[in-house]
């Protein structure tokens, strides 16, 4: 049989999966799906390479199927639909890694405990990530799983870009800026050399826009500084998410508004970003189809915030030679690259305009003197592809 490795990315009410074929040098993919709506309206959906849906399932609303239904479910469909694969390793995208866990590394119960210490550092993640790990060694307890971290990527960035002006104590306790996104970071860091050989070994800024948006400088294809810090939460507003603030608006709902810390952090994750800015949704689609005034605040709210971290992170990279588009929104809007690229003029940046709408991989100018271009992100290909390796070590070489 041949070997297959599962890929999961569990969020709160939702879980991704990605199945590749180990056994072919570049791993093929076989089958993508996820099921979504855990906890109220469950649907399930795969399609296969070419994005044909394969199967399908609804339960019915008011059904609480939740993480452990949701994985016992795909355990059964791979065994009836991939019967000629067997299944020997799980990649997980784990949210943070902290300051311990700089690579993916195989899942131990001695790990486990250490992400769960992490929690609090990616609450609106993290939990969910460790719960279908949890499951699954339960379920199959000699099955490798793997952690991969959305932090590490950004591990190699210089000592000042990674601390807060607190005190060492604070400091040495953890408080630091992480980054996330790094799986997405690390995928187009890889695809650079490829596609711009200039933009590969220079400065690139990368912009990962989607409900979740972070920024990423790379001087040759390594993280030089990042948008986002100590959680996820930081750098530009995202769909629900609020993006930077002063502190003093923490001290000032804690004071004044009475806010206790759960309604804080409900406030910050859950309905402040582009759903709290327009009072309408917190999706770029919606927002963009719609002729309210705060609907195009927020729009125009969330490309002011891209302009200035753009600035910022031209400074930590000494300067700029392409920009890279990924994510949903990075990827699928011609209207906010376009304006985004309008406001990074001064940097010599020059849109062709044709190759925008077209969602070319190119869409700079010839007499631009920053490269732009659009990379579908694959992140479940970078855990496929760590997860293999972990694997290797295990199994030893192939004859």
């Amino acid at each position: 049989m041949a070997d297959l490795i599962l890929v999961l990315n569990a969020g709160s009410s939702s879980i991704k999966f990605s199945a590749f074929a180990a056994d072919t040098v570049a791993l093929q993919l076989m089958l993508r799906g996820q099921i979504e709506g855990l906890h109220t309206a469950p649907r399930f959906t795969a399609f296969d390479p070419q994005g044909t849906a394969v199967a399908s399932r609804l339960w019915p609303h008011g059904t609480a199927l939740g993480h452990d239904g949701a994985i016992s479910h795909l355990a059964g469909f791979l065994r009836a639909h991939l019967s000629q694969h067997d299944l020997v390793a799980v990649g997980h995208r784990v949210a943070h890694g902290g300051t311990r866990f700089k690579r993916s590394t195989i899942v131990t119960p001695d790990v486990s405990e250490a992400l769960e210490k992490l929690v609090p550092l990616a609450p609106l993640h993290q939990p969910h990530n460790l719960r279908s790990i949890d499951l699954l060694a339960k379920l199959r307890p000699e099955l490798l799983q793997v952690a991969c971290f959305d932090t590490g990527f950004h591990c190699v960035q210089p000592e000042v870009a990674q601390a807060f002006a607190l005190p060492t104590s604070i400091t040495d306790a953890g408080v630091r800026r992480y980054g996330f996104h790094g799986l997405s970071y690390e995928y187009i860091a890889g695809e650079l050399p490829r596609l711009d050989a200039r933009a590969a070994c220079g400065r690139t800024v990368v912009a990962h826009l989607g409900s979740g948006s972070s920024m990423c400088a790379m001087v040759a294809g390594q993280s030089r500084a990042s948008t986002m810090g100590f959680t996820a939460l930081d750098g530009l507003p995202m769909g629900t998410r609020s993006g930077s603030l002063d502190p003093g608006v923490i001290l000032y709902l804690l004071n004044e508004l009475r806010m206790d810390a759960a309604s804080i952090e409900n406030l910050l994750y859950r309905r402040s970003g582009l759903l709290g800015v327009s009072g309408i949704s917190s999706d770029m689609r919606v927002l963009l189809g719609s002729e309210e005034p705060r609907a195009r605040f927020a729009v125009d709210l969330y490309l002011y915030r891209i302009g200035r971290e753009l600035g910022s992170l031209v400074a930590a990279a000494g300067g700029l030679d392409a920009i890279v588009f990924t994510g949903g929104i990075g990827e699928h809007s011609a209207l906010i690259r376009a304006r985004a690229c309008l406001g990074a003029r001064w940097l010599g940046v020059e849109l062709d305009a044709v190759a925008n709408q077209n969602d070319a991989s190119c869409i700079s100018s010839r007499a631009s003197r920053v490269a732009v271009w659009v990379i579908p992100t694959h992140e479940e290909l970078v855990i496929a592809r760590h997860t293999r390796d972990l694997l290797s070590t295990i199994q030893g070489p192939q004859p």
